[in-house]
């Protein structure tokens, strides 16, 4: 466990400086994701007060203060769990994360997530550009959400990768059944996500304060089936890539993924209800929602290049019962 306090004068160049890439500059051994962390857990002062957000500005002059507090980083543990591999080069690697797998070890998931697997299969050929403890890895999913995610294998095709998801050109289709029907049936959902105060594990939609999220929606299908409420297909494009960005905005827009318990009506009673689909609703692991369709330019070849997947077993069925039931 590492455990020290550092403090840094603002000088006159840095001054208007967010305080996370002022800390950034400071600190190179540390991850901005890191010291974002850092700061939104009250580890940092201006002044002697406590600043939990990092996209404050700073001021010449300002004092700043943060206790870097490090655990000693785990060993990773290889292990053998097959991977759905959609494609592969000397580059990257386009895997199909089955729901229930988290992508890389974090409190409480040290063992069996994707870059355990990876490590496994690839040893040592992954970037390491993102840290020890996330080799390979350019961007997440939600744990119970399927679907896409490239891996990086070399750092040049990481940080060429990175910096196209940081541009927000990455072209990303995600797939979700939710409750009723959404107005207008295709549409454009601009908002600020943040952080929610009273559960800092949820994100919320939010007017003056977060990150701007930009998810562009379109309804493929409503399925009207007797002794089931309305229920609908719907396809998102990301224009941007926050926490939990389509479910955040589905609850926005007053529905929800079936079998999102976070942000989902928990204890959903019905007076009629169909009971094949029942049965496959009440043994959802996690929401309906699959990252469909990735897009992107090469690192080497330059081109556009896109990709496909299968959706995950449990959301195929309940797919499939609608479409059945439906006619």
């Amino acid at each position: 466990m590492i455990n020290k306090t550092r403090k840094f004068l603002v000088n006159k160049i840095d001054r208007d400086l967010r305080l996370d890439i002022f800390l950034n500059k400071k600190l190179t051994m540390l991850t901005r994701s890191l010291i974002k962390k850092m700061i939104i857990d009250n580890n940092v002062k201006i002044n002697k007060i406590t600043i939990n957000s990092p996209s404050k500005k700073i001021k010449e002059k300002d004092q700043v203060q943060i206790k870097i507090i490090l655990k000693k980083q785990e060993k990773l543990i290889p292990s053998k769990i097959k991977l759905d591999i959609v494609y592969e080069d000397k580059d990257l690697i386009i895997v199909n994360k089955p729901q229930g797998m988290v992508v890389h070890p974090g409190a409480g998931n040290t063992q069996n997530t994707l870059v355990n697997a990876l490590v496994y299969k690839f040893k040592k050929n992954l970037s390491n550009i993102n840290g020890e403890d996330r080799p390979g890895i350019v961007h997440r999913i939600d744990k119970e959400t399927s679907g896409l995610l490239v891996i990086a294998k070399n750092n040049i095709s990481h940080a060429k990768l990175g910096k196209q998801f940081s541009d927000h050109t990455i072209k990303r289709n995600y797939l979700c059944l939710i409750w009723g029907v959404i107005r207008p049936l295709s549409g454009r959902i601009e908002t600020l996500i943040t952080r929610d105060k009273k559960n800092r594990q949820l994100m919320i939609a939010n007017e003056m304060r977060g990150k701007k999220a930009i998810t562009n929606y379109k309804t493929i299908k409503v399925f009207n089936v007797k002794d089931l409420p309305k229920i609908s297909l719907i396809e998102c494009s990301l224009d941007t890539g926050r926490t939990h960005q389509i479910r955040v905005h589905m609850k926005f827009k007053g529905t929800s993924l079936l079998g999102d318990q976070q942000y989902g009506k928990k204890n959903i009673k019905f007076k009629k209800i169909n009971p094949s689909f029942l049965k496959i609703l009440s043994s959802l692991k996690g929401q309906t929602l699959h990252a469909k369709t990735l897009g992107f330019i090469h690192p080497s070849i330059n081109k556009f290049i896109e990709f496909n997947s299968k959706l995950s077993k449990d959301f195929e069925k309940l797919l499939n019962l609608l479409k059945k039931q439906s006619g």
